[in-house]
């Protein structure tokens, strides 16, 4: 009775151990307290639950309190994804922009000071970088998350970015596995479906994490996305063909060798939880090859952690998912944890231990040399106010609507007086372009205007007001901040590679001859 006892409860243990769940609120409920002693290993921090760098760290000290090694993760790419700085916008460049200077060791450099400041508050495992290979130009999730279209490029940059980011004790997780670049699909709404063939996907969406794997990248996140070469039935995240049979199996018999974790990403996404359910899908999951479940995005509370749970369990009991299966991913999550305190990722640590020395300007310094600026003819630079005008796309889920962008705060602090309008997509309604343009017309009066964009080339609307804007205001400023798929077309054109805070300044910069 007793080693029946003893079982139940390991196996209780290691269901818990594989789920990477997250909460609501800027301190840990009791309930996540509660299953952290009951063998939770890893809890996971979006924008709603930090309010500040202090009380960031004094959050994963409360969780460390409980369990000395759990694992902290977060989804902080830089650039348009950011959750240390949600509601002020990044202090780092995102990856497209990165690719643009296309400098290793910048990139490097830039993910180690954010990897710096994640391990200062106690975080240390980073849902990042994107290693996807952004090969269609109207990708609606991936764009600016990608370092570009060529995969030997985003191959180098993935490397350097995982060497960087763990060089600072923070645990890398190259994504979205094996590749979300060529999709026309969010996988947050929907299930997307790549039609490539395997010599294709060899050539492009693995070649980055081939690099990422050989840079030591401590776990990759699979994606939810369909890919018949590989497996015509099951999406990635659900496929034994594509988590054991490539990325785990060595390359000797075809796969990419990897031994780390394997992490999912999250499991609420309809791409899975509307064609499986999140305990169905969970469970099969883990049976594929996966060995930490994501799941607290949407879905963050103790219910959801009790559900998966106690499906995995059942599903062992039942014969449906192998015990041995679940115990090696519970080892793996644990060997990740023991990774991240042996490299140091707690607050302070670095600073005082380690010996990495802050680089506050590396952001910024990237930003400004991502730059690229098209002057049509000669440009005299902003000296009294202006008006801006942001045409606003409806944002991806991923990027969320809370992080501000654009370029109207830091060229109202460079030129004051400056004032701004948001024009867009309020709801499901094409906007109406000409009138766009005629309430910007109204209201910039006879400022000079400056239009800020985002994926210009993916939005007819936008596009459409752009040009009628430049139509009747030639001398207008146009700085697009997405991917700068567009012929550039203003009397001064500015592509900033990305939307962070630090973009805007850049581009603000050189509106005002700065």
């Amino acid at each position: 009775m007793t080693t029946l006892l003893s079982s139940a409860d390991t196996l209780t243990r290691d269901a818990l151990t594989v789920l990477q769940p997250g909460f609501t609120g800027t301190d840990a409920p009791d309930w996540l307290l509660r299953r952290l002693g009951e063998g939770l290993a890893s809890v996971g921090l979006f924008g709603r639950n930090i309010a500040s760098p202090d009380q960031l760290a004094a959050l994963t000290a409360q969780l460390r309190a409980e369990r000395e090694d759990v694992l902290v993760a977060i989804d902080e790419e830089g650039g348009d994804v950011t959750r240390l700085e949600v509601r002020g916008g990044s202090s780092f460049p995102g990856n497209l922009a990165l690719g643009a200077v296309d400098d290793t060791r910048l990139t490097h450099d830039v993910a180690r000071e954010l990897g710096r400041r994640l391990a200062e508050c106690g975080v240390n495992l980073n849902w990042a970088p994107s290693a996807d290979v952004n090969s269609n130009p109207s990708n609606p999730v991936i764009g600016v998350r990608s370092f570009g279209a060529d995969p030997l490029l985003v191959a180098r940059h993935t490397a350097a970015y995982v060497e960087g980011l763990q060089s600072a004790g923070v645990a890398a997780c190259a994504k979205h596995f094996p590749g979300h670049g060529d999709t026309a699909v969010d996988s947050h709404h929907d299930l997307p479906r790549i039609a490539a063939e395997l010599r294709t996907l060899q050539e492009r969406e693995l070649v980055p994490f081939r690099a990422a794997i050989a840079a030591g990248t401590k776990a990759v996140m699979s994606a939810h996305i369909l890919l018949p070469a590989l497996d015509g039935t099951l999406p990635a995240t659900l496929s034994h063909n594509v988590l054991t049979g490539l990325l785990r199996a060595p390359a000797s018999e075809g796969g990419l060798g990897f031994d780390g974790l394997i992490v999912t990403d999250g499991m609420e996404m309809r791409a899975i939880s509307a064609v499986y359910g999140i305990e169905r899908g969970s469970v099969l999951a883990i049976a594929a090859g996966a060995d930490a479940i994501c799941v607290g995005g949407g879905l963050a509370d103790e219910d959801t952690v009790l559900r998966l749970r106690d499906a995995l369990v059942r599903a062992v009991r039942d014969g449906e998912l192998a015990e041995q299966r679940l115990a090696d991913a519970a080892a793996r999550v644990r060997a990740l944890a023991r990774w991240t305190r042996s490299a140091g990722a707690t607050p302070g640590a670095l600073s005082g231990e380690r010996g990495v020395a802050p680089a506050p300007e590396a952001g910024l310094i990237a930003a400004r040399r991502a730059l690229r600026v098209t002057r049509n003819g000669p440009y005299e630079p902003l000296t009294t106010p202006a008006y801006v005008a942001a045409f606003t796309p409806v944002a991806n889920i991923a990027v969320g609507d809370e992080t501000p962008w654009g370029v109207a705060a830091e060229l109202a602090r460079l030129v004051p007086g400056t004032e701004t309008g948001t024009y867009g997509n309020a709801g499901t309604t094409e906007p109406d372009a000409a009138a766009q343009t005629a309430e910007v017309l109204r209201a910039a009066g006879q400022r000079r205007i400056v239009a800020v964009v985002r994926d210009a080339h993916r939005h007819a609307w936008m596009s459409g007001a752009l040009d009628a804007l430049l139509a009747a205001r030639p001398d207008t400023v146009v700085v697009e901040m997405g991917v700068p798929q567009a012929a550039p077309r203003g009397a001064l054109h500015i592509a900033t590679h990305g939307a962070a805070r630090v973009c805007g300044r850049a581009a603000a910069e050189v509106i005002a001859g700065g």
